[in-house]
């Protein structure tokens, strides 16, 4: 069958691959070898809470046990897909509050142990973390499981400087290179000498929407505002699959309720095409935005685009790039959601004061970027002398020199390879509206693990990063005004930081202190003032923040700019 005649067009999902991939390649004990040992082996345990839904006891004891991994690998990757899966707010909260509730490393195990997870979902997930593995031959022979001589494996391999991650034509091509092992993972292991073709569960095709995902092509019905057939409305892999159209050459059948392998494989590769919504078609057609300001004298105009509406919601996208010696601050509907991608930004400051989905910045120099709470990853790749202040869930840091990062989140910040000189630090600033978004995506203040690293690499911690000392800390004021009732930092400072901020106060109200009480004479306090206003311009222009202020200066009046 013709792509161009299928009724269906089926595209891989971008949110997996974005929110669920780390940007690395894997440990070789996730290599399909061994994940195909591991679907065998949960099918035969089934009883024991290892299918249909795997719980995190049963998954700890495969990855420690069986795959070698360590516990702290195996736990990120059970609690990575869990950020994947886009659980309400209020989840996401009470699964907060119990974390922070457990006061040892044995109460915060028994409250793990209540978490489960999808068995063939999670398959799936592992195996797409080879889309970042250069290459997968060496991966097709391997042991039993692997030997306990060999020592633990790590994601101590070199990060890698094409984001596969957001590129939606990688996507597409791993998944038709590798469709045949992935259907591979979702069935009952053959017997010895198989005597009819191998069938697809229904159960499975549903797994198989964590990937997959498309639409009814028009039925030339006409209808100006939708037929009732539901053409065009995207939907999960399973629903087109059953549709009166599709069955047949989907190769489904009722009396077993379920779908003949060659028939599914073949209708699969038949139907998939490029993603609608991907990074590729926001480039290609996505809504042009004019939210920066072009600096006279620049080279470079900054380029940003969004996502064209019609998608599902978790395919919202912004992209930016090329921001150079601006000032950009938006908190806008376009922003609500989305997955933001910041690429090769210079000298700015950058501003999103609006919950996110997800964020990457990568290839930026010597820029501050403060965020809204982002719901899923925040990911910093290949950057030097750049500054992020954000609320996130999970901060995932590679190839990056000199950087300073202040977060709040509940997980590990997890640093891969590459890094030099970063400095971790508190959250230290708000804006009104910043708890109000904090619920909206279902970020609470506690717990907060900004200072407890996760290195995946073979470089010395203190290579690789420090703790802001407490007599570094200096407040952080966003400057601009917004609805909301936060008027103070979410949590509050560590208690460090606190004391260190008060004893500077103290500092400057006794310095205001012996000024007022110098009895100046009015010719003195002018050349006084003079004197620190002259000071305090050279501090401007030498630590850049004279850049910022000019910035923040109103636009001269010019044609109107695209609303987003």
């Amino acid at each position: 069958m013709e792509a161009a005649a299928a009724p269906v067009r089926l595209w891989v999902r971008t949110e997996p691959f974005l929110v669920g991939v780390l940007p690395v390649p894997p440990p070789a004990r996730l290599a399909p070898h061994y994940l195909r040992k591991m679907a065998a082996y949960t099918r035969a345990r089934a009883a024991e809470g290892c299918f249909p839904r795997l719980s995190w006891p049963r998954w700890r004891h495969i990855a420690c046990g069986k795959l070698r991994l360590g516990r702290d690998l195996a736990w990120l990757y059970f609690e990575l897909f869990h950020g994947l899966l886009r659980r309400e707010p209020a989840g996401r909260l009470e699964w907060a509050e119990a974390e922070a509730a457990c006061a040892s490393a044995e109460e915060l195990e028994r409250e793990r142990s209540k978490l489960s997870v999808d068995t063939l979902q999670f398959l799936l997930f592992l195996y797409i973390q080879q889309v970042n593995k250069v290459s997968l031959r060496r991966s097709l022979v391997g042991e039993e499981w692997p030997s306990p001589r060999s020592r633990s494996p790590s994601l101590a391999g070199k990060a890698s400087s094409h984001n596969k991650n957001w590129d939606d034509q990688e996507h597409l091509a791993f998944l038709q290179s590798h469709l045949s092992e992935l259907l591979e993972l979702l069935l009952e292991p053959a017997g010895p000498r198989p005597a009819a073709p191998r069938a697809v569960p229904l159960a499975a095709a549903r797994a198989l929407g964590l990937l997959l995902e498309g639409a009814l092509r028009a039925c030339g019905c006409g209808a100006a505002r939708g037929c009732g057939c539901g053409c065009g409305a995207v939907r999960p892999l399973h629903q087109l699959a059953l549709c009166p159209p599709c069955r047949r050459p989907s190769g489904y059948c009722e009396a077993s309720r379920a779908f003949s392998l060659p028939q599914l494989e073949s209708w699969l590769r038949s139907c998939l095409t490029a993603n609608p919504f991907g990074m590729s078609a926001c480039l290609r057609a996505g809504k042009k935005l004019a939210w920066a300001q072009q600096v006279e004298g620049a080279t470079r105009r900054a380029k940003i685009a969004c996502s064209t509406r019609g998608g599902p919601e978790e395919s919202s996208m912004v992209i930016m790039s090329q921001v150079y010696r601006q000032t950009l601050a938006k908190s806008s509907d376009t922003l609500v959601g989305a997955h933001v991608r910041i690429h090769r930004c210079n000298e700015s400051f950058v501003y999103l004061l609006s919950p996110l989905r997800s964020v990457t910045i990568e290839k930026c120099r010597s820029s501050t970027f403060v965020l809204g709470p982002v719901q899923a990853s925040l990911h910093v790749h290949s950057c030097a002398s750049v500054t992020v202040i954000a609320v996130c869930h999970r901060l995932c840091l590679a190839a990056c020199t000199g950087c300073t990062f202040h977060t709040l989140t509940p997980t590990q910040p997890l640093l891969l390879p590459g890094n030099h000189a970063l400095t971790l630090a508190p959250y230290h600033t708000h804006y009104p509206a910043l708890e109000d978004h904090m619920a909206q995506v279902g970020l609470a203040t506690l717990p907060n693990r900004w200072a407890e690293p996760l290195l995946l690499c073979s470089e010395r911690a203190d290579a690789v990063f420090r703790l802001l000392p407490p007599s570094d800390l200096y407040s952080f004021v966003i400057p601009f005004e917004m609805e909301g009732d936060t008027t103070e930092t979410p949590g509050g400072l560590p208690p460090a930081y606190q004391r260190a901020l008060r004893r500077r106060e103290q500092k400057v109200q006794a310095w205001q202190k012996a000024v007022k009480e110098a009895a100046l004479s009015r010719e003195q306090r002018k050349q006084f003032q003079a004197l620190v206003e002259s000071k305090f311009y050279e501090w401007l222009v030498a630590t850049g923040h004279r850049l910022q202020l000019d910035s923040l200066l109103p636009p001269a009046p010019g044609p109107q700019q695209a609303a987003g």
